[in-house]
């Protein structure tokens, strides 16, 4: 779906996207999406007719290091809002770019890892 040139993803696509999938029925887990909704406040997806929502690709970044956060840092829902929120004046900025050095770190090393599988796959 695109709106304004901007590729809106559904809370069904973003979940596989991040990985947010049951490991039993490989279902995307979007009340898990819903839930970090109320506790995110960076995080405002589009509702359009029907209450259905769409993700922005600011909203996919937001997403994506809330995942992050929580899934590779171990950090709980409180740390992580504390992360996220720029505006905490005993939050140690240096702990913040730490933080997004190894989102971005962990974002390359993935993408790393697809294009060694697809050059392995063509060399056969």
């Amino acid at each position: 779906m695109f709106q304004n040139n901007i590729k809106l993803l559904s809370i069904s696509q973003l979940a596989l996207k991040v990985g947010l999938i049951n490991q039993k029925n490989k279902k995307p887990l979007t009340h898990t999406l819903r839930f970090w909704e109320t506790k995110f406040k960076q995080l405002k997806p589009t509702i359009l007719a029907g209450g259905r929502r769409y993700y922005t690709v600011k909203d996919i970044k937001v997403v994506e290091m809330i995942f992050f956060l929580l899934k590779d840092q171990g950090l709980t829902i409180n740390g992580a809002k504390k992360s996220m929120n720029e505006n905490l004046k005993h939050l140690d900025e240096i702990k913040t770019s730490s933080i997004k050095a190894k989102y971005y770190r962990n974002i390359i090393k993935k993408k790393s890892k697809n294009i060694l599988k697809r050059i392995k796959k063509l060399n056969g």
